[in-house]
């Protein structure tokens, strides 16, 4: 008879990868303090920053994507109806251009949040210069400590 094997994830104190399973716990669990209560974690990111580079990107890469898929949506009623022939490639290029609008304002939603408690200008085109700058030296950081 062929014994059954444990099921993965179960395998004794020792499991496959040579960590045993309590201490993979302690790496998942928050870093807890004198009283067992776990400790905030920091951020490199504050958290009204944070909010606020999701609004932007929200508003600014939503708005360009729901608009692409509304290409398609509006290509296929024109069409059908009768009321106007559009070439495919058209209905294709509205909506990837609409679509890499989307992407771009994906990255100048974030790279244009205001870091200050203060709320920021509404574009926040002095902000992308600042957080793109910050962005540059924190890679070329990263890479001179690798």
């Amino acid at each position: 008879m062929a014994t059954a094997e444990p099921a993965r994830g179960f395998g004794g104190p020792e499991e496959a990868g040579g960590e045993s399973r309590k201490r993979k716990i302690e790496k998942i669990r928050p870093p807890q303090n004198s009283a067992g209560k776990a400790t905030p974690r920091r951020s490199a990111i504050p958290d009204h920053v944070s909010r606020r580079m999701v609004r932007r990107a929200l508003l600014l890469s939503g708005v360009p994507t729901l608009l692409a898929m509304g290409a398609f949506v509006l290509s296929y009623i024109l069409m059908s109806q009768g009321i106007m022939r559009i070439e495919p490639i058209v209905t294709i290029g509205v909506s990837g251009v609409l679509f890499v609008l989307g992407l771009l304002g994906l990255s100048y939603g974030v790279l244009s949040a205001s870091w200050d408690d203060g709320p920021g200008s509404l574009l926040g085109l002095e902000q992308f210069g600042k957080n793109l700058q910050r962005l540059r030296a924190s890679l070329r950081a990263t890479k001179r400590s690798r």
